[in-house]
């Protein structure tokens, strides 16, 4: 036996699957599987992205070169601080996931 709500909602639902074009081009199961490998892809990418984002270092380390220059200058560079100084001032720790330097 079925509910007077079901057989309502049967009703309704029958002339609307008859008004469907069966020419009408749907994405379906294919689509989906194409949507989710891309979706998959960006994820795998954005993980390595991030990955290789740690490994960088953002603080510039001076050039040998330019230390040097600016240490023959005699010019301090308007900060106050001697050349010197800031030629051989490094950080006292590296910074987690820095490369390391030999």
């Amino acid at each position: 036996m079925m509910s007077a709500t079901s057989t309502l909602a049967m009703t309704h639902l029958v002339p609307l699957a008859k008004e469907l074009d069966e020419n009408k081009v749907t994405p379906g199961v294919l689509g989906f599987i194409v949507f989710a490998v891309i979706g998959g892809a960006v994820w795998l990418l954005m993980k390595s992205m991030n990955k290789h984002m740690r490994k960088v270092d953002f603080e510039q380390q001076p050039d040998a070169a330019t230390a040097k220059s600016d240490a023959g200058d005699g010019a301090d560079g308007g900060d106050g601080q001697e050349p010197s100084a800031k030629s051989t001032a490094a950080p006292a720790t590296p910074a987690k996931g820095a490369p390391k330097t030999t």
